[in-house]
């Protein structure tokens, strides 16, 4: 029996985890792969107070070897579901189940795919899903934005502070963004459009990007387009398959917390990309976990003593 069992082992359940542990709780770390998230997928990060940059893995060594001196146990395992017993909870992977008086969820969010040829390919050789993350590496290049919503529309805004050009590609003839962003990208010199189009296929060397096969989708036309990068915003995807039956969700599959991380579920929190939130940093992943790490600690006080 654990005080708390966290699942997921990205910078918020890392950081939940050392702060359960100092409260001197019995904390697992479950996680399905190699601790750190997303950061492993991410060259170089910039935006982290304390580094002018250091790579992802790096950052996320950093973060966890300070846990095995709080005597945090680091379990593998995929998660099926979580079920609730009055204050007894349960995670259950593909092989055990495991019982504490608490309950975590930092699985995080995935970015939505375009699934097309060479995506897989040349992600973080060109192309990123994180503007904010990755868009200083591009100074002075022609760059490909793929989406039309808010988040696609901001993000090829902020990529004109280095780029040469953007081009925002969309399957549609107009966008989906708030009318305000959208004013502001078609007043924007930097920023073209391809109207309703769709990649076909992300081609380049062996060192990165250089060209991208677009289809219009109403000609059925392909045309060949030099870009040094490509920019994707489909949408992301919370990881909430294994609490799907909780009604902890918004519609979306987002969890929803109060400001204290806790659900509606009495001890379930959830912290970092898997909340519904405006943000998704690791900066406020780390923020997430904090405060969960005493809310645990504060729950158990009041519940079990």
């Amino acid at each position: 029996m654990y005080d708390t069992i966290i699942i997921g082992a990205g910078p918020a359940g890392m950081t939940a985890a050392l702060y359960a542990a100092r409260s001197n709780l019995k904390v697992a770390l479950l996680e399905r792969g190699i601790y750190g998230g997303q950061m492993n997928n991410t060259a170089e990060i910039e935006n982290y107070p304390g580094y002018d940059h250091i790579s992802g893995p790096e950052l996320a060594e950093k973060m966890f070897a300070p846990l095995d001196n709080f005597g945090v146990e680091h379990l593998f395992g995929q998660v099926v579901r979580v079920e609730t017993d009055g204050p007894v909870k349960r995670v259950v992977t593909e092989d055990e189940t495991l019982e504490a008086h608490t309950v975590v969820l930092a699985m995080g969010a995935k970015h939505r795919l375009l699934g097309v040829p060479g995506e897989d390919t040349y992600n973080s050789r060109g192309v990123s899903y994180c503007a904010v993350c990755d868009g200083a590496f591009f100074r002075g290049q022609d760059l490909l934005v793929v989406g039309g919503g808010d988040s696609a529309v901001e993000e090829a805004l902020f990529l004109t502070q280095f780029a040469n050009t953007v081009t925002i590609v969309h399957r549609r003839d107009e966008l989906r963004a708030q009318k305000v962003i959208q004013e502001r990208a078609f007043a924007n010199e930097k920023i073209r459009f391809i109207w309703d189009s769709v990649v076909e296929e992300i081609k380049g060397d062996d060192i990165k990007v250089q060209e991208v096969l677009i289809k219009n989708v109403k000609t059925g036309q392909v045309t060949a387009h030099a870009f040094g990068g490509v920019f994707i915003y489909v949408g992301l995807d919370p990881m909430t398959d294994a609490v799907a039956d909780l009604g902890i969700t918004d519609e979306q599959g987002w969890v929803v917390t109060d400001e204290q991380m806790a659900t509606s579920q009495a001890g379930i929190f959830a912290i970092g990309d898997i909340r519904q939130k405006q943000l998704r940093q690791i900066t406020t992943a780390v923020g997430d976990g904090a405060i969960a790490g005493q809310q645990v600690y504060h729950y158990l006080t009041e519940h079990l003593n």
